[in-house]
């Protein structure tokens, strides 16, 4: 009974401390913010990654489509963090901490004396939008999928008022030091207590400790300072109980730490934000009252075209037009060969043509723009100014891998009527979409290819081994040579291949423990035995337009970094409907550790069949994919993703296969996430490509695809109605 009375005058005396704070705050600033500047007005990051106070949360969400970068200084954790917002409603964060008062392990010979790398994934949902009189709330999850050392739940709401934003919240877990009655007790026993899964190879969800246990209050402020470029200070009152977090004992790993943790002589902490520009902001503060941190955070905006850098690409007009159009008035021929001269130099390349009943079809490929609508209008376009008045209508194919994948009929006049003002979405009314099969035969104009063509590039490269027991990270600086050689429009050759400049592979030396065949775990040999020099892929493909839904595509030779072998795939999909099936089947074989010609004995049959869903106004991806996998386990992959208007892709998988937890080890199953950038956001052209970065915490050889070059779901972008209708405005462009 006498603890009970304590706890009581404990949450009593917070809750003083924290109204005590707030009013004094509240008088600094009379002023509204509507009367000042305030620029650089971004949310600002907590040191636990995740949008808050210092250490404490917020309700705060970015704009959907940002991807954020976090990190901090605050002993004895430096915390890196990747954050993204799929959704304007949600928060996702995959954080990599590392513990500086525990090691990674008590077997020296296995790590040394590596400090500890705890990996864990972070979620917020916004579950109540802000208004003029209502706060923004918003539920949190931390750790909701790792060791479970920083494991925590809240509920959070934030409000502003004039230049201050004020937030509270109530934390289960690792924020409850209050130690507060918890609220779901009203509603079942169950929560009384936080049950904690201890029986797992890590990686799991464990919803029987979610919101249980006691709970506890936090609250602060961010105030905003006027004429201080965006300049901010925090003030909270710190909810986390420090004895629950990390490195305890009685949780069953505190024999991994060295040292305690340094205990909190004050509940209150403070900081200040200084935003350099909208997009990075540097922060500095004081917790636990003995504790200085510090970092930093970069968040770029990807929702809209041209995110980080405008384009300065447009459409020139083609000199000596008229005269095109002049020398070309009544003869076929020449029609022909003024739109095969004024294409190519767009670096539109025609394929094929054929002009009757004064409508003019035209088959091309391109390897520059990304928006298949802009590609479109630019041959319309040059067209346009340069074919005979007589011409009333352009028929385009756009064709890839010599395959069709859409036509796009162009009523001139309608098309010229809204050129200057740029009405798409009335010269739209009278353009159609249909699908397309490219059968070249039945073109009248059909200009020679140039074949064979090489395509190639020399880029740096880098290869980086992250957070195992050997080290921090290990890196490998690389010369690359990508190549792309043409024997026929439908038979390519891809390769790519590198040499080695500087490595730090030395310190590597984890041998594999899985009990699955080694089809990935051997990482570590396959990365120091190809730092001289190494063949990455070495893949032809023969490509084939069965009709205008069903592709498909053969390949075979050196697939990917581990394996070599031949196999192929089948894709419907649908010109119109917003779904596409897909089966790929492939017979492998491990390639040796130096990653040249030759092999090792294992292999293989993998195999699976995909179902791929689109939601037409959001550009949410659901893909399914089930079958055989490389290590022989079979099951199921799931992989979520989104796209936005500026052609980035950020998703989230996991995959259960028919193997136990034990078979898989460390993480249970498998699980990442991943986003593509396009590369001409970072710069002012118009090119295609994009750049990507994945994740997932674990490798473990369990639900392991294979990595093959050009699938078919991804040559096949264009063929797929919804693709092309997100970019009706930039038909103009």
């Amino acid at each position: 009974m006498l603890t009970y009375v304590y706890d009581i005058k404990l949450m009593f005396g917070a809750r003083k401390k924290l109204l005590l704070f707030l009013v004094i705050f509240a008088q600094v600033a009379q002023s509204d913010i509507n009367d000042y500047i305030y620029p650089f007005s971004n949310p600002s990051y907590s040191n636990y990654g995740t949008l808050g106070l210092l250490q404490m949360p917020s309700a705060r969400m970015h704009e959907e489509g940002t991807l954020g970068f976090s990190w901090s200084n605050n002993d004895p954790y430096l915390r890196g963090s990747l954050i993204a917002y799929p959704f304007s409603w949600f928060e996702a964060s995959y954080q990599y901490t590392d513990v500086n008062n525990a090691l990674y392990s008590n077997v020296e010979s296995f790590s040394g004396n590596q400090t500890y790398k705890d990996k864990s994934f972070d979620a917020k949902f916004r579950i109540l939008k802000e208004s003029e009189l209502l706060p923004q709330v918003a539920i949190g999850f931390r750790d909701i999928a790792g060791s479970g050392i920083f494991s925590a739940e809240y509920i959070v709401a934030s409000k502003f008022y004039k230049n201050i934003d004020f937030t509270f919240g109530m934390g289960w877990g690792g924020i409850s030091e209050t130690k507060t009655k918890n609220p779901f007790t009203y509603i079942s026993d169950s929560f009384k207590t936080r049950t904690l899964n201890k029986d797992t190879m890590g990686g799991e969800l464990s919803p029987g400790k979610y919101f249980s246990g006691p709970a506890g209050l936090f609250g602060g402020v961010e105030l905003f300072l006027p004429n201080f470029h965006g300049l901010r200070l925090k003030i909270e009152y710190d909810g986390t109980d420090y004895s629950e977090e990390g490195f305890r004992p009685g949780y069953g790993n505190y024999e991994l730490a060295f040292k305690p943790q340094r205990p909190s002589s004050s509940k209150v902490n403070f900081g200040v934000v200084y935003p350099i520009s909208n997009s990075i902001q540097l922060r500095a503060g004081y917790t636990k009252g003995n504790t200085f941190n510090f970092g930093f955070s970069i968040a770029l905006g990807f929702k809209d075209k041209d995110p980080v850098i405008k384009k300065n690409d447009p459409y020139t007009s083609i000199q000596n037009a008229a005269a095109f159009k002049q020398v070309s008035k009544g003869n076929t021929n020449f029609i022909y060969r003024t739109a095969l001269t004024v294409l190519n130099e767009k670096r539109l390349y025609l394929q094929a043509a054929t002009l009757k009943d004064n409508s003019l079809s035209v088959a091309y490929s391109q390897d520059k723009h990304s928006s298949y609508i802009r590609a479109s209008g630019r041959v319309a376009r040059a067209l346009n100014e340069t074919m005979p008045d007589e011409v009333k209508e352009f028929k385009l194919t756009t064709i890839n891998a010599s395959m069709g994948m859409h036509e796009i009929v162009i009523d001139r006049e309608s098309f010229n009527r809204h050129i200057d003002d740029k009405f798409y979405q009335l010269a739209q009314r009278n353009i159609q979409l249909n699908s397309a099969t490219f059968i070249k035969e039945e073109f009248d104009f059909k200009p020679e290819s140039k074949l064979p063509m090489h395509y190639w590039k020399i880029s740096p490269s880098v290869r980086s081994q992250i957070g195992g027991p050997d080290g921090f990270y290990f890196g490998d600086l690389r010369l690359a040579l990508h190549s792309e050689l043409i024997l026929r429009p439908d038979f390519t050759i891809v390769s790519n291949g590198s040499i080695g400049i500087y490595n730090t592979f030395d310190g590597l030396k984890l041998a594999s423990d899985s009990v699955l065949p080694h089809v990935r775990t051997e990482i570590v040999n396959y990365l120091k035995e190809s730092e001289k020099y190494n063949i990455g892929t070495l893949q032809f493909n023969w490509f084939n337009n069965f009709s205008d839904d069903i592709y498909s595509k053969i390949s075979g030779g050196i697939l990917e970094s581990m394996f070599g072998g031949i196999g192929g795939e089948l894709l419907y999909r649908p010109f119109s409907k917003n779904y596409a099936v897909g089966g790929e089947l492939w017979h492998v074989q491990q390639r040796d550790y130096d990653q040249m010609f030759s092999f090792r004995d294992y292999k293989t049959l993998t195999g699976h069949i995909t179902f791929y869903l689109t939601e037409p106004k959001s550009q949410v991806l659901f893909l399914l994919k089930g079958g055989r996998f490389l290590a022989k386990d079979s099951g199921i992959k799931i992989d979520i993703s989104r796209r936005f208007q500026s052609g980035m892709r950020a998703g989230v998988f996991f995959a259960r296969t028919d193997i136990s937890e034990f078979e898989f080890g460390e993480g249970s199953f498998d699980k990442g996430f991943y986003f593509w950038l396009p590369i001409e956001s970072f710069f002012s052209n118009y090119s295609r490509g994009h750049a990507g970065f994945g994740l997932r915490p674990v490798t473990r050889d369990g639900a392991a695809v294979l990595n093959h070059s050009h699938n078919l779901y991804s040559v096949t972008e264009a063929a797929h109605q919804i693709n092309l209708t997100r970019d009706w405005s930039d038909i103009y462009d």
